[in-house]
This record gives structure tokens, C-alpha cells and sequence, in this order.
């Protein structure tokens, strides 16, 4: 069929949506709302498409489309549910198991007949990495449902009127509900604000004398204080005390009127070391082997478990900063001091990378010169992977992964992909040539004309897809809390196996023939070249495509795109 997706950005699901539906043959295209009804209508007209679907629509389908075209909506609740905040209510409120609904656009909001619904449980994590991971598995499941259904042509969608369907109304989650009390508020209780915010809109509050929203929330199971103070940093972190215990809030967003010319999301202390360059809170060591029963946050770890080592990270946005690459390379040094015969990269769940930190790059006195830094300590990091020659390195990807976060993935020697795993792996959306040394791993998986291809078009890739063409090499079928399990028994499978040995002396030897052909070190100069040529002119589309992003401001065009530019992440 010929689809168009309405959406308010390309964001992971709509990248998701269009990625699997493609796969399926059908013909997408997508059309973003952010700038209102008549980009829309527009898109409707000049497509002609035989249906519409919103993954992600933060307003209304015009009316006059919704009633001359089948439009279906994916709403994060169960059926019944009805109102803007359904994932917000869905965490307050503890809920142990949610769902997605696929409804029929009419004039109530959430009230149409109901196409496809799937449920999902609710784990206790951040609000973001629940939609992008068990809520996403649903709505595809519910989306692809719902097409088939459509395509087929008999089936008839369930009017909410039916008994079986309980309607109930939320309204918009209000700020003021998110209020943390840090003089009554258990840890628990701030948790759940937390989480149910970590992302999008934050929780509003006050440190330093200045309004600031908190994003991400963690536990820690041994720092004390007065409640509301703060306690300590690690790793760009910083931790508050509770009124029976403490938590990490990995970032801070400045409020616009708060006097900060970087009112976005960064690293919390970096934000409170801009206010007040004498605030000396202490740093707060963790090991990288961290014991089983701490509860307590960090952002890169490392076990073994037999021949295997894992070496875990996981950064807000999958977004690595200069300090984030740099510690996360002492930490693969590390790994590689213990005697394994497989290294596994990845987090348990959630983002892989998105490459480099755009917001510190954004907040940065010279945002050229950090964008230069950032990207070569990148460089040095994929780098150590592949001169890594005395073992196989394995990237586990739990979840997305883009730009030169997909190909610190690429440069392992096996890439295994989460079945719901959407990849990017190209620079131009942020008006890019790229590094990370892609001009070596990319053709070398999937050949020099589909290097081409993925890195022009700039489209999203599915796990299936990235698979068939040679960017992944297995597909792990499991449920997100499932991946680290599954992970551990593939990676024992793998260190176990009779011919490792073989392989592992046959990438030292390939490594070398490749070196002698080319070596690494051009690749990367000529990358660079490139690269420095774009950080340092002032006029490169780059540097308005990367204010925009952070600052959220819009810049792609409102017309059907076959690679739209927007939220890609």
C-alpha cells in the first residue's frame, strides 16, 4: 500500500514505523506536522495515500482528512485510556502492565473505533527508554496489525462503545504534580517523578538559587544528607540527598528565564559549574567492577564471566561527550588487561550511541574546537576496537544507534542487533561527512555502492534490513529485559566454540593484510580532513542543524520527505 505517516518529528518510533513497513514493501512516506494542519492536507493531496497512520502526533489530524481517509493514531495506553499524558499516568501511578492502542482518527480525541491493541509490561525505568523499548515493541506490533487488518478489507475496528472496553479520561499531566517535596518525598516517591520526566518535560525545581528542570533519576544506596542537599558528583552526575536516602540526576535543562544562554539538556555538573565556578562538591569514586548488590549509578562498568568480558555503558541520548569517550576508552583498556576471549560493548538496554555530545558541543565557549575534540577522542575509541587483535569484540546493540555511535558498533567484529533495534548509520542529517574511521568498517560489511547508499539517502535502517545487508550479524528476538540474559548465553556459546582460536588468529592476520593495503591512519586523516573542513567555517549547514536540534527549534521542511530532517534521535 501507499502510506503516509503524520507525525509531529521523526522520531524513534515514526523511524521504527516507516523502517518495518518498508521492509514489508509497502510505499511510506512522511509528512511532519510541526508546523501545523496545512502541511498536511498538502501531503494528502499530492500522495493520494490509500492510508494514514500518526506514530507520533502531538496535535489533531485535520479533520477534513480524517474524514475523507482512513487515519489511524498509535496511543500509549490501553484501550479506553484517553487523554495527552497516558505514559506519565501510566508510571505515577505504578502501573505494573500498560498498553498501545491503534484507534481510528474521529472528532474526540483517543475516541475512535479501535483497530489494534497490544499490551506491554512496565519496568521500573525512565519514561523515555519505555517508550522507545517495551512500548515500542507493542505499537509495532499493534501497527502492523492493524495494516494487515486494513489491507485485508473485512475487518471491522471495535467501537469504544463496546462493553469490553472501560473509557477512561486523563488530563494533561501537570507540572505541578511532578513536584519533588525533598523534606517529605521517600526516594521511591522521587524516583517515580523522576522517571516519569527523565526525558521530556523534566522536573521543575531550584538549585543554586535559580529555576533548573531535572532529567534522569537513579537510586544510591550509601551517600546521606539533608534533604535537597547536594551530596557528590561522578561522571557529569550529581547526587541529592532524600529524606531516607539519595539519588544520581544524570542532567540538568536550565529554565529559558533562568539567565543560562544554554537553556538544554547537559551534563548536571557542568550546568551547576557554569553558575557557580566554586561549588566543590566531591567527586564520588565507584569501581568499574561494580558489586552485584551496590544500588547506586554509574555509566560504564565492566564483569567477566568465564572467557567473556562485558563491558557495559549507558549515556542520556546515547550521546558520548569528549569526557564520555575518553573514560569510556580507559575502560576498554581495562577490559582488555583481563585475559578473555570475548569482549561484548553495550549497554543492558536502550541506546547504544548516537555519537557525539551535540548539546555540550552546543554549550561549549568555542562549540567548533569541542566539536573537533569530541570527535577525535570518538575516533580514538574505535581506534582501540579495531586494533584489538587477541580476542573478538562483539557490539550488543539493546537498543538505537546512530551516526558515529553505529559505527563504533560496525567496527567490532560482530554486531548483534535487539530484534526492535532502529539504526542511523550516517552523518547527513546533522550536515556531516562523518569519522569513526566508516570509510573502513562500512564498506568492508555491506560494500562500497550500499556504503553509498546508507550514507546519502539517510534513512533509517531495521534490525531485519541491516541484517540482510550485512550491517548486523544476528538478530537477538528478545523482550528488553531479556537482552542481557540472552546476550550472556550467546556470548558463552561463542567464547566456547572449537574454532575461536582460528578466528581470532585469522583477524590478526586480515588486520594486517588490510593495513598494509591502506593503512587505518589514512582513513582517518582523510575523514578529518573533511570533518575540520566543515566544524571550522562558520557558514556550514552543520552548525544550524546542530543548534536546532538542541534547542528544538524547527528546520526541515514540512513536505512528504523520503529522509526528513528533525528529531532523529
Amino acid at each position: 500500500m501507499d502510506i503516509l505517516l503524520v507525525a509531529s518529528a521523526f522520531n524513534s518510533l515514526t523511524q521504527r514505523v516507516y523502517a518495518e513497513l518498508s521492509d514489508l514493501g509497502h510505499h511510506v512516506d512522511v509528512c511532519l506536522a510541526s508546523q501545523g494542519a496545512d502541511p498536511v492536507r498538502a501531503a494528502v493531496r499530492e500522495r493520494r495515500p490509500d492510508l494514514v497512520i500518526a506514530p507520533m502526533l502531538r496535535t489533531a489530524v485535520p479533520e477534513d482528512v480524517w474524514r475523507d481517509h482512513t487515519c489511524l493514531i498509535v496511543h500509549p495506553g490501553p484501550p479506553g485510556d484517553r487523554g495527552p499524558s497516558s505514559l506519565d499516568w501510566a508510571i505515577a501511578e505504578g502501573a505494573q502492565e500498560w498498553g498501545v492502542t491503534v484507534l481510528q482518527a474521529e472528532a474526540a480525541m483517543d475516541a475512535g473505533p479501535v483497530w489494534a491493541a497490544e499490551p506491554f509490561p512496565v519496568p521500573p525505568v525512565g519514561k523515555s527508554d519505555l517508550y522507545r523499548n517495551e512500548a515500542s515493541d507493542a505499537a509495532l506490533t499493534a501497527v502492523l496489525t492493524a495494516v494487515r487488518r486494513y489491507a485485508e478489507g473485512s475487518y471491522k475496528p471495535r467501537p469504544q462503545t463496546d462493553d469490553s472496553i472501560s473509557v477512561v479520561w486523563r488530563d494533561a499531566f501537570r507540572r505541578e504534580r511532578r513536584r519533588i517535596d525533598w523534606e517529605r518525598d521517600d526516594t521511591e516517591t522521587v524516583l517515580r517523578k523522576l522517571r516519569g520526566a527523565d526525558s521530556q518535560p523534566g522536573v521543575l525545581d531550584e538549585l543554586l538559587g535559580r529555576e533548573v528542570f531535572l532529567h534522569g533519576g537513579h537510586a544510591e544506596d550509601r551517600l546521606r544528607g539533608r534533604p535537597g542537599e547536594l551530596l557528590a558528583r561522578r561522571a557529569g552526575a550529581v547526587c541529592r540527598a532524600t529524606r531516607d536516602g539519595a539519588v544520581w540526576i544524570p542532567e540538568l535543562r536550565p529554565r529559558r528565564n533562568s539567565g543560562d544562554p544554554a537553556p538544554f539538556r547537559r551534563p548536571a555538573a557542568s550546568v551547576l559549574a557554569a553558575w557557580e565556578p566554586s561549588l566543590d562538591l566531591p567527586e564520588a569514586p565507584v569501581p568499574l567492577n561494580l558489586p552485584s548488590d551496590r544500588r547506586t549509578w554509574t555509566d560504564i562498568r565492566y564483569r567477566q564471566r568465564g572467557d567473556v568480558g562485558f563491558l557495559g555503558f549507558s549515556f542520556p541520548g546515547g550521546a558520548m561527550s569528549t569526557d564520555r569517550c575518553r573514560r569510556l576508552l580507559a575502560a576498554y583498556r581495562h577490559a582488555l588487561s583481563h585475559p578473555t576471549r570475548v569482549l561484548v560493548l553495550g549497554g543492558d538496554r536502550d541506546f547504544f550511541s548516537n555519537g557525539i555530545h551535540l548539546n555540550v558541543i552546543e554549550a561549549a565557549p568555542d562549540p567548533a574546537q569541542e566539536s573537533w575534540v569530541n570527535l577525535n577522542a570518538m575516533d580514538d575509541l574505535v581506534e582501540a576496537v579495531l586494533h584489538t587483535t587477541d580476542r573478538l569484540v562483539v557490539a550488543a546493540l539493546a537498543g538505537n544507534a546512530a551516526a558515529g555511535g553505529a559505527m563504533l558498533a560496525v567496527a567490532a567484529d560482530e554486531v548483534w542487533c535487539r530484534t526492535g533495534v532502529v539504526l542511523n548509520p550516517h552523518y547527513r542529517r546533522m550536515g556531516l561527512y562523518g569519522s569513526e574511521y566508516w570509510t573502513y568498517t562500512l564498506p568492508r560489511r555491506v560494500g562500497a555502492d550500499h556504503a553509498d547508499r546508507l550514507t546519502t539517502e539517510a534513512l533509517p535502517v531495521s534490525a531485519a534490513s541491516a541484517e540482510r545487508l550485512g550491517l548486523v550479524d544476528r538478530l537477538v528476538p528478545a523482550a528488553p529485559g531479556d537482552f542481557t540474559a540472552e546476550i550472556e548465553r550467546l556470548a558463552a556459546e561463542l567464547a566456547a566454540a572449537p574454532d575461536l582460536d582460528g578466528r581470532i588468529a585469522h583477524k590478526a592476520v586480515a588486520r594486517a593484510a588490510d593495513e598494509r593495503e591502506r593503512p587505518l591512519a589514512a582513513h582517518r586523516e582523510a575523514e578529518l580532513a573533511r570533518m575540520h573542513a566543515i566544524f571550522f567555517d562558520p557558514q556550514a549547514p552543520y552548525h544550524a542543524l546542530r543548534s536546532a536540534f538542541v534547542r528544538k527549534t524547527p528546520s526541515g521542511s514540512p513536505r512528504p520527505l523520503a529522509a526528513p530532517v528533525g528529531d532523529v534521535r
